[in-house]
C-alpha cells in the first residue's frame, strides 16, 4: 500500500480513505497479502485529476460506482441523451489505438468532463461517432489530445450560447408553440454555413 500510495503522490492515510470511500477496487488478495496493480495507481491518477478539475469526492464516488456497476456514467452526470448523433462503443485497447499513449488519467477525466465518454458494462462509449474521428484525426496531424479536449471545451461553450439564441428567436417571434425539433436543420445550416466563410476570412488574412 505504502509503495502504490507513493506512486500516486499520497499518502497511505489518503489511500486508505479512498479504500473505505470506495473510489478505487479492492485490492487481490493472497492469504494475508494485498497485492495492488497498474489499474489501482491509473485511478487515483484519475481521482488526482478529477478533484483538479473541481469534482468533488462524493460525485468522484458515484462515478467510480458507475464504472464498477457498468451504469452509464453520461446518466451520473445528467447528460442526457445525444439526439442525432451515433455513439460508438469501444473496448480500452480500442480507444487506445485511437490515441495511443494519450489515454492518460488527465485526458479521461478532461473527456468525462465533457461528457464525450461514458461506460456500458466493460465496454466505453464515446457519445459521437463525428466527434472521435475529427479527435483522432487532429491527434494524428500532430495536435495533442489535451489540446483538442481543451478547444473541444470552448466550443462546447459557443455552441451551447448559438442553441440558446436559436430557441429563444424562435420562441420569440415565431411562438411558443414551433416546432423545434422539425426547425433545427435551419440552425445547423446557419452555423454550418457561417463556421465555413470564417474559415475562408481566417485562411486569406494567414495568407495575406
Amino acid at each position: 500500500m505504502e509503495e502504490l500510495a507513493e506512486a500516486a503522490g499520497i499518502t497511505a492515510r489518503t489511500l486508505r480513505f479512498y479504500r473505505e470511500r470506495g473510489l478505487i477496487p479492492p485490492p487481490r488478495r493472497e492469504g494475508r497479502i494485498a497485492w495492488y496493480g497498474p489499474h489501482h495507481l491509473s485511478r487515483l491518477r484519475t481521482i488526482a485529476a478529477l478533484l483538479e478539475r473541481g469534482h468533488t469526492l462524493n460525485g468522484i464516488a458515484d462515478l467510480a460506482a458507475a464504472f464498477e456497476s457498468g451504469r452509464d456514467v453520461g446518466e451520473v452526470l445528467g447528460l442526457g441523451e445525444p439526439t442525432e448523433e451515433e455513439p460508438v462503443r469501444l473496448t480500452p485497447e480500442e480507444l487506445a489505438d485511437h490515441f495511443g499513449d494519450q489515454v492518460t488519467p488527465e485526458n479521461l477525466a478532461a473527456a468525462l468532463d465533457l461528457g464525450y465518454l461514458a461506460t456500458d458494462g466493460q465496454e466505453i462509449v464515446h457519445v459521437s461517432r463525428r466527434l472521435l474521428d475529427v479527435s483522432a484525426a487532429l491527434v494524428e496531424e500532430g495536435v495533442p489530445l489535451a489540446a483538442v479536449l481543451a478547444a473541444a471545451g470552448r466550443v462546447r461553450e459557443h455552441a451551447d450560447a448559438l442553441a440558446r439564441l436559436f430557441t429563444d428567436l424562435l420562441h420569440d417571434h415565431a411562438g411558443g408553440e414551433a416546432d423545434l425539433v422539425r426547425l433545427r436543420p435551419l440552425a445547423k445550416s446557419v452555423v454550418e454555413a457561417e463556421v465555413s466563410m470564417a474559415l475562408d476570412r481566417r485562411l486569406r488574412a494567414l495568407n495575406s
